[in-house]
């Protein structure tokens, strides 16, 4: 699949959050959303990501951005990282990565020589059109909800 780029319709995704409801993209059109795609819950970089989107959550939606989380990880995990650290956005259970892979995040990485396929970090801001706005490709894991807020200026 060819990489998303600003300005490309946003895929749309149906798949369970952390609550077991059924959430899709669609859910939100005519709405600003920031969906996020991160690696695994509750490890050092994720919970700072969250926790930076939790802190200034009140902002993104005075700014009229809805914010949702996506990983591989089930249910059950996104449940106990939304209540250990009171998460009050959607975290999507990709656990069939189908929604990793439409947004060209699933990829091959390296670590200490072994080579492995995970999740790309990265933040796509939607606008109301359904459409990408700004990709994030490098995200500050204690400071992502900033960076979104910058590029919203």
């Amino acid at each position: 699949m060819a990489t998303l780029q600003e300005g490309d319709k946003a895929p749309d995704f149906t798949a369970n959050d952390q609550n077991g409801k059924t959430v899709s993209l669609s859910d939100f059109k005519g709405k600003n959303v920031i969906l996020y795609f991160y690696p695994k819950d509750d490890t050092p970089g994720c919970t700072a990501e969250a926790c930076s989107f939790r802190d200034n959550y009140q902002s993104m939606l005075g700014k009229g951005f809805q914010v949702i989380g996506v990983s591989t990880d089930t249910e059950k995990s996104h449940k106990k990282f939304e209540t250990k650290y009171s998460l009050p956005f959607p975290l999507i259970a990709d656990v069939d990565k189908n929604i990793n892979e439409a947004y060209g995040v699933w990829v091959e990485k390296n670590m200490y020589g072994k080579k492995y396929m995970g999740t790309a970090r990265k933040t796509f801001i939607i606008g109301a059109d359904g459409n990408i706005s700004k990709i994030i490709e490098k995200v500050d894991t204690k400071n992502s909800s900033q960076q979104v807020l910058d590029l919203l200026q």
